[in-house]
């Protein structure tokens, strides 16, 4: 078979498989001692048609900050989703591929001179503001920019709170904003916000929409013809979570604010697409044990060391405020020990567990860490040498079939290996179909 060099290959699985099913056929295989994914295509899109289902009226514009790999990109530029992008690069990847100017949006308010000139140049014409300085910067450098202000409206509680560094006070700042606007002779089409990262509040979103109803009325007294909703981000996106709540408040906002009236709404969700999608595995490559006490009682202690940490994929912990847990690839038994695992490389804060119980492990025992696709591969990095894992892809045959024909991509940019029998996943009565895995390589444009 063919092989396509620095291209990412979609394996496209038939029958019954899992995440954790495709990451021992790889382990099996033998020769791997790197942390790699697994990215669930069918995830991705499972969820879109979910989104769409829930809330028909808000596009979707996926925040690339929360995870840039190229095929994820691709898929949801496939499907129809929109883009926010905050920086050049971003918006210079997403019109690599194909995606028109008005599904981007530059949603970063504090925003480099040259990236303002190079959004221009490209046709991005939709960006965000919540300042006065940011105002006379894009009347200099893009002053038929299509603009949005961001206010503040902070959740109760949320990952990572946004407020603390972007968005305008609704109420005091932002009817100030509008007016300066109109004075420089700028057009101000909308409103966003965001609620922060990983909101656990859903009333948080009706509260927002009400300061952007107001300030519609405001910015038209200003003379300017506002015509977009910004909901920004905040959509839970791990296993078994639900945006269904969130959606019913939203939905509801908006029949109340904006009703009958001609407003095109969009959103920001990142980890609702991407936190589910990627499983990661890791392996178990030394181990130290060390005296502890636990509860007045003296004990061994366990130190685990794997091949990813809080450099790489595990940067989540710091930045994103995650909470993961080891879980073997191969049922571990025996009795709960007192255990920590910690990454490669030389420095003593590359902590990713601390303490937990777990049955003892050898060495070469594969862990898998659900829910790791949220802000990890975009933010890590190779220190000391120890490379970002690499992304496997799978998709189901019969999904493949249908994306095949909407991804930017030719019959020629795929290679379709013979299926071969593989064993099915565990011994059941009756026993199911073998799943078939079939490898296609595609080079994305």
């Amino acid at each position: 078979m063919k092989v396509i060099e620095d291209e990412q290959r979609v394996r496209v699985m038939e029958g019954q498989w899992t995440p954790e099913a495709v990451i021992k056929e790889i382990v099996e295989e033998g020769g791997h001692d790197e942390p790699f994914y697994v990215m669930d295509l069918g995830e991705v899109v499972a969820r879109y048609h979910h989104w769409k289902e829930l809330m028909p009226r808000v596009e979707p514009f996926y925040a690339v900050k929360c995870n840039d790999d190229k095929l994820l990109v691709s898929t949801l530029a496939a499907l129809g989703a929109g883009f926010d992008c905050a920086s050049k690069a971003e918006i210079e990847m997403v019109t690599g591929l194909g995606v028109r100017p008005e599904r981007i949006i530059f949603a970063n308010p504090a925003k480099l001179a040259s990236h303002i000139r190079y959004s221009s140049s490209v046709g991005v014409d939709l960006m965000t503001f919540d300042s006065e300085t940011e105002l006379v910067k894009i009347k200099q450098h893009m002053p038929h920019a299509q603009l949005v202000v961001r206010i503040r409206c902070d959740a109760a509680a949320a990952r990572c709170p946004l407020g603390i560094k972007f968005g305008c006070d609704p109420v005091t700042e932002a009817p100030r904003l509008l007016k300066l606007a109109a004075v420089f002779g700028l057009r101000v089409v909308g409103v966003s916000f965001h609620v922060g990262s990983g909101a656990e509040e859903s009333g948080v979103y009706a509260r927002a929409i009400q300061y952007c109803r107001a300030l519609f009325t405001l910015g038209a007294a200003a003379g300017h013809a506002m015509h977009l909703l910004d909901l920004g981000g905040g959509f839970p996106g791990h296993t078994g979570s639900s945006i269904r709540e969130t959606a019913q408040v939203i939905n509801a906002a908006l029949d109340a604010n904006f009703s009958g009236c001609e407003v095109r709404v969009i959103a920001e969700p990142g980890r609702y697409f991407a936190c589910a999608a990627y499983t990661l595995a890791t392996m178990v490559y030394a181990k130290r044990e060390v005296p502890a006490k636990e509860d007045d009682v003296e004990e061994t202690h366990t130190m685990y060391f794997m091949n990813d940490g809080v450099y790489g994929s595990f940067n989540c912990l710091l930045y994103d405020h995650q909470e993961v847990t080891p879980v073997p690839l191969n049922t571990a038994e025996g009795t709960p020990r007192s255990s920590s695992f910690w990454g490669p490389t030389c420095d003593g804060l590359d902590c990713v567990v601390p303490r937990m119980r777990i049955p003892a492990l050898p060495l070469g025992a594969w862990l898998v860490f659900r829910d790791m696709g949220a802000y990890t591969l975009p933010v890590a990095s190779a220190f000391n040498g120890f490379p970002v894992p690499k992304v496997r892809a799978v998709v189901d045959r019969r999904l493949w079939s249908v994306l095949k024909e909407l991804w930017p991509l030719t019959e020629n940019h795929f290679v379709v290996a013979p299926p071969a029998p593989v064993a099915p996943l565990a011994p059941v009565t009756p026993a199911p179909e073998p799943h078939r895995a079939v490898f296609v390589e595609c080079a994305l444009k």
